[in-house]
């Protein structure tokens, strides 16, 4: 008798209930290592779409690699604001996203959207130059003097960097390490589940993580990144912000208003 005759002999010998007590025992399980991996808040929403991935192998060696990160040296954002995002909408409620590639690495900056930064930090250069470009492509857009950036998430906007965590003064350095697996599993998930997201792709990183993405079910503006080593090369001038809004107006959507602040 084969291993696999032998398991689906002794299968055969439970009942019914006796089979759906295991699976769910096998689910309380997995629900119990996600919880352990990621005790942080997580918006209920996300938690019940993507939560898969908390308990995969790959994450709980990610997590702890954080773990020890943190406790050798100081790590950004701090460990209640690394899902940030996902606590300010929910995950069906998004239509656009920035992608982003990973969190300041300055103190008292990242706190868990790309690109933004915590009042009262001023805006650094790229959200300087994203900033000209909405006061060229918005009427009535005005600089808000920060570059808190969290109005934006909450109507929908979603501010994903591919890795999520980030070592003080050294950027990248959290890279390679399995964020990009789980941020790819989101935008994969965001691809295939909804409809007429507007995907905004700014620079080489954010267009090739892009690549998954459904685009005949969704709308992708690419051009160069807002850094100040770039933006001279197609962001300046690309009018994505309104072009975001008469997308959404034809997908039946709201409109983002980018000058709330």
């Amino acid at each position: 008798m084969s291993c696999k005759d032998h398991v689906s002999e002794g299968n055969m010998q439970l009942s019914v209930e006796q089979l759906q007590q295991i699976e769910q025992n096998r689910r309380t399980a997995l629900e119990r290592l996600a919880i352990r991996n990621v005790p942080v808040p997580v918006g209920e929403s996300w938690r019940r779409e993507i939560g898969t991935e908390f308990s995969k192998p790959y994450f709980t060696k990610l997590m702890s690699f954080v773990t020890i990160e943190r406790k050798c040296f100081t790590v950004y954002p701090s460990p209640e604001q690394v899902f940030m995002w996902t606590t300010l909408c929910a995950i069906e409620d998004v239509k656009v996203v920035i992608l982003g590639q990973d969190p300041y690495h300055n103190i008292g900056q990242a706190h868990g959207l790309a690109f933004s930064v915590l009042k009262p930090k001023p805006p650094p250069p790229s959200l300087e130059n994203i900033f000209m470009e909405l006061s060229e492509d918005i009427v009535g857009f005005r600089r808000p003097g920060h570059g808190d950036l969290t109005e934006w998430a909450k109507q929908g906007v979603l501010l994903l960097n591919s890795v999520l965590t980030v070592r003080s003064h050294q950027p990248t350095s959290h890279e390679g390490q399995g964020w990009e697996l789980f941020t790819d599993a989101v935008v994969q998930w965001l691809s295939s589940s909804l409809d007429s997201l507007v995907f905004l792709l700014w620079g080489s990183y954010a267009q090739r993580k892009g690549r998954v993405i459904d685009r005949k079910r969704h709308h992708v503006l690419e051009t160069s990144h807002p850094s100040p080593y770039s933006a001279h090369l197609g962001f300046f001038g690309c009018r994505h912000f309104s072009k975001t809004n008469t997308l959404l107006k034809k997908s039946g959507k709201n409109p983002v208003d980018w000058t709330a602040f």
